[in-house]
């Protein structure tokens, strides 16, 4: 069960039809009508986030073709029993190293990278952990997007320099001493989970 309000999955369902609908439209017509549409799914999202409601359309128009589900993807490595965790700038707060898959990545391949970026540590993925519905995450602020999170084990090959534009820090806890977690990437839940899983090798991944 979503852990979502209701109004954040009608809302996101409504502009998703609405992209569809763009995108199969066959004359002015339906154009208009679906662009309404979109314009109602942004008036919903943006007054029940706070937010200004044509930032949240610009957002929405800016998505083209067939809606789906945006992939997010985050690495778990684990040293002397502590977990690797960056500091975000975004909010100053800490998560697994992690961010959008790009198209040209292969989703280990995206796990990978962003330890590097975020981290400074060249790594390789080794198993998938999990797969789960940010939707379900227990504290994710609203955002107006469906997202799947991959959760990859990787282990440290080496070091590198690290992208300093994203992350401000990077450390090593303790999994009963984490920092302030960044709300919607990463939960004390999910890591304990995780680290389950991690911790036997004939475990199955996790999901939803």
């Amino acid at each position: 069960m979503t852990t979502e309000p209701a109004w954040l999955d009608r809302a996101r369902r409504l502009a998703a039809q609405a992209q569809n609908g763009l995108l199969y439209a066959t004359d002015g017509f339906e154009v208009l009508r679906w662009t309404e549409v979109r314009r109602i799914a942004a008036e919903l999202l943006a007054e029940g986030a706070g937010a200004d409601a044509d930032a949240v359309e610009g957002l929405l128009a800016r998505e083209q073709g067939y809606a789906t589900p945006k992939v997010d993807v985050r690495a778990l490595l684990v040293r002397d029993g502590r977990v690797l965790l960056v500091k975000e700038l975004a909010d100053g707060r800490w998560s697994l190293p992690g961010g959008w898959a790009d198209p040209g990545d292969r989703p280990s391949v995206a796990a990978e990278r962003e330890v590097r970026e975020e981290a400074g540590y060249v790594a390789r993925a080794t198993r998938l952990l999990a797969c789960w519905d940010r939707s379900l995450m227990r504290g994710a602020p609203p955002y107006p997007f469906r997202i799947y999170k991959l959760y990859f084990a990787c282990e440290v090959l080496g070091e590198t320099a690290r992208d300093d534009t994203e992350t401000d820090d990077v450390g090593w806890f303790a999994p009963d001493a984490l920092p302030p977690l960044s709300p919607g990437r990463t939960h004390t839940d999910q890591i304990a989970r995780l680290l389950t899983v991690h911790a036997d090798p004939s475990a199955p991944a996790l999901f939803d």
